[in-house]
């Protein structure tokens, strides 16, 4: 069975942060932005690549914040390594100022859980932070739209890790009640609207969310999206 997501952070500590961007200014800045928070720690900084997935494995963070393009080793590369790690690899959170498809569906692809455009507000920023230490994923609302829309089209992005015979078989672990949970999770539904259209508890919603991405083996809601459009589960018009 594929490991289970990893767990947040304990009660009470901080969300442990590593900041990767080659340039100093902005690391400065979202050191200053985050610093000021009771609930977040930086534990590091690195200005490119190597140099990120090195530290992440060193003072292991629970959040990277991860800039795209970086010198000798990019982001997308550093995001693939520091999520092969294992279940209790740091969730990563793609910040770019590059508004392309490519970079999007790259990250996603390397194990992103996030993706926000550097012309966000601090506020966004903290508030993601927040949620990927939860072990939830996130995405800008304009992006997720433009997720479902391009794996909803036909020829749109496929072929990943996410997909193939592995794929075939986890998805037939999954009962019924799971699956139903999955396609609302495609659809981009929350905890309680999927409760609603299930007719249960959010707190059993929550169980069943949890043992979709544990059976699966993903990260999170982000990545069960990417798999629900990949593996058929949702189809154009569905």
């Amino acid at each position: 069975m594929s490991a289970a997501p990893p767990e947040a952070p304990d009660a009470g500590l901080p969300i442990r942060v590593l900041l990767a961007d080659d340039q100093h200014l902005v690391r400065t800045g979202f050191r200053v932005i985050l610093e000021v928070e009771d609930d977040i720690e930086v534990v590091g900084e690195a200005a490119d690549g190597a140099r990120a997935v090195t530290m992440a494995r060193a003072t292991a963070p629970d959040v990277v914040l991860m800039d795209v393009e970086m010198p000798g080793m990019d982001g997308l590369e550093a995001t693939r390594r520091i999520t092969g790690d294992g279940p209790d690899a740091p969730a990563v959170l793609i910040l770019t100022t590059f508004d392309h498809d490519d970079y999007l569906f790259a990250a996603l692809r390397a194990g992103a859980s996030g993706f926000l455009l550097k012309n966000g507000t601090p506020e966004e920023l903290i508030d993601a932070i927040r949620v990927l230490a939860r072990g939830d994923g996130l995405l800008a609302p304009e992006i997720t739209r433009r997720v479902i829309s391009t794996f909803a089209r036909p020829g749109g992005p496929g072929g990943t890790a996410h997909s193939g015979p592995d794929a075939d078989a986890a998805l037939r672990e999954l009962t019924p009640r799971e699956r139903e949970a999955l396609v609302l999770l495609a659809a981009g539904a929350s905890n309680a609207e999927i409760a609603a259209r299930m007719h249960l508890g959010e707190a059993t919603v929550k169980t069943h969310v949890s043992r979709v991405l544990a059976k699966l083996g993903l990260r999170d809601r982000v990545q069960a999206v990417v798999f629900a459009y990949e593996n058929g589960v949702v189809r154009p018009g569905g």
